[in-house]
């Protein structure tokens, strides 16, 4: 996910942490079987610092069942980010399925597609002494 360019420094400290925390939080205290084996790729706060979209990617499940799992434990995981977290507003969790990854594998099995379909006498070297 790119990071919004209106971020500013102290916001994008703020979402790293928020990550980082979620990341270690989500394994260790969501007993929610719909969420299975969850990657936090992206934290971006607002501009106020009221709400944090958390972009994750799910291995092994469903991106819906994931996504609806984690928003029904978002105030429990916001609850544990204000005990750990040193900053007056604690944004609320809004999370996102991450498709990034999914186009990332797709952009890669068309270029491989590509290279496949290509006559293999006209990929030629570089220098001309080979």
């Amino acid at each position: 996910m790119s990071r919004s360019s209106k971020q500013t420094n102290r916001s994008q400290r703020i979402a790293d942490q928020i990550q980082r925390d979620l990341a270690e939080l989500i394994p260790r205290e969501v007993r929610d079987a719909r969420v299975g084996l969850v990657t936090i790729s992206a934290v971006e706060v607002s501009a106020d610092y009221a709400h944090a979209r958390v972009f994750f990617t799910v291995i092994g499940g469903e991106s819906e069942t994931a996504a609806r799992g984690l928003n029904s434990a978002a105030g429990h995981l916001h609850h544990l980010l204000f005990k750990r977290l040193a900053i007056h507003t604690i944004p609320r969790l809004h999370f996102e399925h991450d498709t990034s990854v999914e186009k990332g594998f797709e952009l890669d099995r068309l270029i491989e597609r590509a290279v496949g379909d290509r006559p293999t006498e006209a990929i030629k070297p570089e220098h001309p002494n080979e």
